[in-house]
């Protein structure tokens, strides 16, 4: 796993996490990344210094200017919120399962219904993939994506 200090063309900064620098590489030429402030999907790098060890020497001591930075890993992050940026997204993610039904990969197809008529409208989320939320937006279907995976996904 790789972590990536991001920012968006809006200027605001973020952290992730990624398999590997290809899969970062990989995901952002896909237009899969997108900010967790704005949801902007131009997002790059930002500057960083690298956390780098010897094996037969202990940890560099923090930075002073650094902030400490919790062990959350990146299924974590929203069960245990730091930050308020993270506490927003909990509480927002709450608000989406308390009050919405998941379909999980059915979700073009009942959002598409909906939107015909051919079923009764309720408050759903589920999976898409790019391509087709484009379709959806394009066919005048109201969605927006969601800055988190439904915890089905997390595991």
């Amino acid at each position: 796993m790789i972590r990536y200090a991001l920012k968006c063309e809006a200027g605001h900064g973020f952290e992730s996490w990624f398999q590997s620098a290809a899969a970062f590489d990989s995901l952002a030429r896909a237009g899969h990344l997108n900010c967790a402030v704005c949801g902007s999907t131009e997002v790059s790098k930002s500057l960083m210094a690298p956390r780098v060890t010897s094996g037969n020497s202990a940890p560099a001591a923090p930075d002073a200017s650094e902030k400490p930075q919790s062990a959350k890993t990146p299924a974590s992050a929203l069960s245990n919120p730091a930050s308020d940026v993270e506490k927003a997204l909990t509480a927002l993610r709450k608000k989406v399962e308390s009050t919405s039904d998941y379909v999980g990969k059915n979700f073009v197809a009942e959002a598409r219904d909906m939107h015909a008529g051919r079923t009764p409208e309720r408050p759903i989320y589920g999976e898409a993939r790019l391509d087709q939320a484009r379709e959806l937006v394009a066919e005048g279907v109201p969605l927006m994506p969601l800055p988190f995976k439904p915890k089905r996904q997390l595991s």
